[in-house]
Formats: C-alpha cells, sequence, structure tokens
C-alpha cells in the first residue's frame, strides 16, 4: 500500500503514481493541497507544484508498505514537491520553524501554529508532543494501553488507536510497526487513508491477557506527575489577584450589599481561604458557588497521571465542566495541543453534609487497579466548598487534622495503593461555609490558618423588597407593591421576623403552585400570602 513519507522531498515526489499519459493524477493533487496546508501552518512559502511528465512505471504492490518500493529519480531542473523539514537523528521530521520562533522551543513554536496567545481566561495551553522522549512518555505503559485497547475492540485503524491514546499517529505508528516486527499484532486489512486495520496474534493476545490482570486501563495515554505540577504552578488562582469589576462581574445575578462586597473581594484576591458563616437562606452557599468567577475562566488538566506504572485520574466529568478549544478546518487541523490534555471551566467543586475522609484520599479499585484522586487535588486552580460546615459525616477534628498543614503550606501528600506517597500542589481557594460560629467549630490554629471570617448578614428591609421584584421577573408573577407591603407590615415587623435572602422566591413560589393548583390566575394577593406565610413559618418560628 502508498503511504506518503513527507521526511524527504524527492521520495515524497517520486513515490506519487503518475498515469500513462504523464498527466499528474489525482493522489499528486491531494498531495499538493497536503504540501500547500503544511507550507502555510510552517510560514514557509510554497514551491511551485511539479508538473513535468514522469515515465510510466509499475505499479507497487499493495501487500507491501510503500518504504520498502523503489523510488525514481526526479529530474534535476525541477525542485522537489515538498515543504522544507530538517531530519533529527531518530529519522523523525520537523517542520522548518521561521527565523523568528528561534529561542521559543517547542512549546512556543506550537502555540504560535496554532495561534494561541496566552490571556487571563486562559493563561497556558500544553504543546502538541514531538517525540516521547522529550514529553516524558512511559513507552511501556503506552504499550501497555495499546493491547489492552486492542484486546478490548478486537480490531482497530491505526488512527484510532491514537486518538484513543491521544497521541500523534506520528508517534505510535512507530510502536504498532514494532508490534508488527515482534508479531504481537498483525494488518487485518488496509485503508483507504494508508492505514492498516490492526489485530492481536495468538501471543499478542496472551500478553494483553497479563497486562489485563494487572491493570484494565485503556484510556488516554497519562501524563507525568511533573507536567501537572508544573501546570498548577502557571494556571494557579494566586497572583491572579482579582479587582472589583472581577468581582461584580462574577456576582452580576446576585443582590449583594456594597459593605458585604468589600469584606468579600481582599478575601477572593488572597486566594488563600475563608469562612463564610450567619443565619441560614442569606447565600452564604450562591456567594461560594459564584467566586470562581472572579478569576480566568479556563483551566487545562490531564485526563490522567502516570506515576511508576500506576494510573491516576484527573479528569471527572462530575465535577467538571469541559470547555474544548473551537475546532478548526481543514486536512490536518486538529488543534495545535496535547489532547491528553483538557480545557474546563475553572472547578468549582462543593462537598455537603456527604464529605468523609475517604474522599480526601487516593480511592483505589481493587479490581481495575485505577485510582482516583481526591476532592481537594480534582478543584486545584479552582474553588472548593465545603458547604455546611460542621455536619459532615467526619467528624471536625479529622478534617482539621488532615487539612490544617496543606492550608499553610500549599501542598499535600497523598498515598497510592502501591505503597508510594507522593507531594502534589494544594492550590485552591477553601470555602467553608457553616450557619454556626466559627469559634464554637474550631479551636484557634485552625482559625489562623484561615485568614478570612466574613459574616454574611441578614439583609435590609430595602433589599428585601428589591429582591421581591427581582424574583417575581424570575418566577413570571406581576409584581404587585402594595402585596409586599402587606407581607411585611403584617408579617414580619409585627413579631420582628427577621428577613433571610431566601425568602421571597420562596414564598413567591408558594404563591404561584397556590394559585395553579385552584386554577386561579397567577397573581399577589394579600390572601394568598397569608396562605404561604402560615405553610412556610408554621414550624419556622
Amino acid at each position: 500500500m502508498n503511504r506518503p513519507n513527507t521526511s524527504n522531498g524527492s521520495s515524497m515526489s517520486s513515490s506519487v503514481d503518475t498515469k500513462q499519459d504523464g498527466n499528474q493524477n489525482p493522489v499528486e493533487d491531494q498531495l499538493d493541497a497536503l504540501i500547500s496546508r503544511i507550507h502555510s501552518l510552517s510560514g514557509e512559502r510554497p514551491a511551485e507544484p511539479r508538473r513535468e511528465k514522469q515515465p510510466p512505471r509499475a505499479a507497487r504492490p499493495t501487500t507491501e508498505p510503500a518504504a520498502s518500493a523503489p523510488l525514481q529519480q526526479a529530474p534535476p531542473p525541477t525542485p522537489p514537491v515538498s515543504a522544507p523539514v530538517a531530519t533529527k537523528s531518530s529519522g523523525q521530521p520537523i517542520a522548518a520553524a521561521p527565523p523568528t520562533n528561534r529561542g521559543q522551543g517547542n512549546a512556543g513554536a506550537a502555540a504560535a501554529a496554532a495561534g494561541f496567545t496566552p490571556s487571563r481566561d486562559e493563561c497556558w495551553r500544553p504543546a502538541e508532543p514531538r517525540d516521547l522522549q522529550s514529553c516524558r512518555i512511559n513507552e511501556s505503559l503506552l504499550e501497555a494501553i495499546v493491547y489492552r485497547y486492542l484486546r478490548n475492540v478486537g480490531e482497530c485503524e491505526g488512527r484510532k488507536v491514537a486518538d484513543q491514546v491521544k497521541l500523534p499517529f506520528r508517534l505510535v505508528e512507530p510502536l504498532l510497526n514494532r508490534l508488527k516486527m515482534e508479531q504481537r499484532v498483525a494488518y487485518k486489512s488496509s485503508t483507504a487513508t494508508n492505514d492498516y486495520v490492526y489485530v492481536l496474534t495468538e501471543t499478542g493476545r496472551e500478553v494483553a491477557r497479563n497486562l489485563s490482570s494487572d491493570c484494565t486501563y485503556f484510556g488516554a495515554c497519562p501524563t507525568s506527575l511533573n507536567e501537572y505540577v508544573e501546570s498548577v504552578r502557571k494556571q494557579s488562582i494566586e497572583g491572579q489577584y482579582p479587582k472589583k469589576p472581577d468581582l461584580e462581574r462574577a456576582f452580576h445575578d446576585l443582590l449583594i450589599n456594597p459593605a458585604m462586597l468589600i469584606r468579600l473581594g481582599p478575601a477572593v484576591a488572597s486566594g488563600r481561604g475563608m469562612f463564610l458563616f450567619g443565619f441560614p437562606g442569606n447565600g452564604k452557599t450562591s456567594i461560594a458557588e459564584r467566586v470562581t468567577g472572579a478569576f480566568g475562566k479556563y483551566i487545562w488538566i490531564p485526563r490522567a497521571i502516570e506515576l511508576d506504572g500506576a494510573v491516576l485520574r484527573v479528569f471527572d466529568p462530575m465535577n467538571h465542566e469541559l470547555a474544548m478549544p473551537e475546532a478548526g478546518k481543514g486536512l490536518l487541523d486538529r488543534g495545535s495541543f496535547d489532547k491528553r490534555w483538557v480545557r474546563i471551566k475553572r472547578p468549582t467543586i462543593v462537598a455537603g453534609g456527604e464529605l468523609t475522609l475517604e474522599m480526601l484520599e487516593v480511592q483505589s479499585n481493587a479490581e481495575s487497579n485505577i485510582s482516583e484522586s481526591p476532592l481537594q487535588l480534582k478543584s486545584n486552580c479552582g474553588t472548593l466548598v465545603i458547604d455546611d460546615f460542621g455536619r459532615q459525616k467526619m467528624s471536625i477534628d479529622q478534617l482539621l487534622n488532615r487539612w490544617i498543614i496543606p492550608l499553610e503550606k500549599r501542598y499535600d501528600f497523598l498515598n497510592m495503593a502501591n505503597g508510594k506517597k507522593i507531594q502534589v500542589p494544594f492550590d485552591q481557594l477553601v470555602i467553608f461555609s457553616t450557619n454556626l460560629e466559627p469559634k464554637d467549630l474550631v479551636d484557634d490554629a485552625f482559625l489562623r490558618r484561615i485568614p478570612y471570617k466574613i459574616e454574611v448578614p441578614d439583609p435590609p428591609e430595602a433589599d428585601f423588597r428589591t429582591l421581591f421584584e427581582i424574583m417575581c421577573k424570575v418566577t413570571k408573577i406581576p409584581y404587585n407593591a402594595e402585596a409586599i407591603e402587606y407581607l411585611i407590615q403584617t408579617h414580619y415587623l409585627p413579631i420582628n421576623r427577621p428577613f433571610r435572602n431566601c425568602q421571597p422566591r420562596d414564598l413567591l413560589l408558594q404563591v404561584r403552585n397556590f394559585c395553579l393548583y385552584n386554577d386561579f390566575e397567577v397573581e399577589l394577593k394579600n390572601e394568598y400570602f397569608d396562605f404561604a406565610c402560615e405553610n412556610y413559618f408554621s414550624v419556622m418560628d
């Protein structure tokens, strides 16, 4: 089967079959378009495609790789049809960079090719791997993943194998060729895209069975721990220092007293930790969930991390929201970034009364031997909210003893299932939200490590009335100032009932449900508020 080889200009031009009449055939037209695309990405001026007639030659057998076929020498006056390339000692072609990219390194060149410009919303992007060694890819682990994947699917094209492990095909193809030479895999058939359909041989199936007994993982090729640590450093919330406009944008859909915003701003900008305390229903959780919006929008995290052959999953669809860059168009453009990483919205992870001590440690599956990262690692570069602090299944002392050092040192130690202990970043804004007084929950040593303690007070009467106006628009109930006045003068002021930020929403929903059930027009009336208050406050007073 013929496969174009872009590592040498003359071999590319001579590997294309021509028609007997010497005219350029459709395959050569496709190569010209491909070469023009390579030139446009590398910034080089494309060479004029060769149109000279070539003498006819015998067709090559389709059962042998194109590299083994004899090559014809191109006429001397005609320049070769290829992009200018340089060849490493390993034989791998690399695109010649324009002079302006010198000194930027692989990451800078890849970012420039993709048109990526660092910004506050996306301050870093992983560069596409150039080779296995420079990216510190464990080739033995990669080989094991390929074995397990082929055993699972039965047969697969080489490019689909590369897509499964999230590596460029040019890095995976040599591995597949080696396994073919070792008779661990075989060609079942060829494809229209100059590729093969691979299947495991009997020897390969035996190897795959042994590898699957150790671990069943066959997802994306994991990154190294050092790469992950470096990525957290580049995307840390510390050092961003959001300003007042950033906080106002993050809380644009909440009604927050300006005095509250003044206290909250420096605590968020510190990127450290805070206590939010106050009576229930005043919006502590709503504030905590929106804090992340004051920082940059996106971060990149690896799908998994490799630790001496062990696999630790990081990306969690339950807690992370994907926000991948828009895919470009074209034959070659799949985005110049490392596909082993995913771009997500800066995470906000909320753990309430269900939080246990096990959720703060590496969780390993004994059957699959795949480990799951703890909550604090999944929330790195984002916000971790401990809601209803003091009501968890674990005791407060257990939580304090677990985090008293990480909160101060900004790093944590995790124990892997194989007994290895690793140091990982503890880089998130930890918010403890509680209805209880912090001093009644924790001692002074822990309070010292949480520098900001912010009370979320009851709203004043003016804000309470404004909340009714806002929530009437949300619930699509016509606003009636007279009915709101009746509610406050009858059910609040005479009995000194405190205002709560959640009450306008809750009471309006009571009124709407009452009207819908009785087939009444949905509106605000005094008697409707009487009914709602009787239900809502019956056991709360």
